[in-house]
């Protein structure tokens, strides 16, 4: 071999080495989705026990209003040394009647998520501001003051 077939060889297996490591890392998390199971909950067929037994134990289940099981799944990519992004994202909710049986079975996407931004470094409170003093001797003359529950006063 002629030393210049070598080098471009050289060059072409350098080359697919650092593109492969540039390629996305892709992760699922939450609910892994098997669309054929998904879409055989059937709305007035299905009930809890039966959507249990086919899609398992939900993400999370709804504290008020109508009993409603949340099912999702995201798929984050990421390249190396940056942080992931999410690819997909499904979230499966499944509507129950007071008996038990599925009356709706409705699935969102990625165009539904909201991101939220926090507003700086603090959380924003109401009431009022108190300076470093004011937090350093504020409760001098307090402690065991009577009616405020400590030892010796009423309560």
């Amino acid at each position: 071999m002629n030393r210049a077939k070598i080098l471009s060889l050289t060059a072409l297996a350098v080359a697919g080495i650092t593109a492969s490591g540039c390629t996305s890392i892709r992760e699922p998390r939450g609910y892994i989705v098997d669309a054929s199971l998904v879409n055989s909950v059937q709305p007035g067929i299905d009930n809890e026990r039966s959507v249990t037994a086919t899609l398992g134990r939900p993400t999370f289940t709804s504290q008020f209003g109508e009993p409603t099981w949340y099912y999702v799944s995201s798929t984050t990519g990421r390249k190396p040394f940056v942080r992931p992004r999410v690819q997909q994202h499904l979230v499966l909710a499944v509507q129950f009647d007071e008996a038990g049986n599925v009356v709706s079975a409705e699935r969102s996407g990625i165009d539904q998520v909201v991101y939220l931004r926090p507003d700086g470094d603090e959380t924003p409170t109401l009431g009022r501001e108190r300076g470093f003093l004011e937090d350093l001797f504020g409760n001098i003359g307090t402690v065991g003051a009577p009616g405020a529950g400590a030892p010796g006063g009423p309560g």
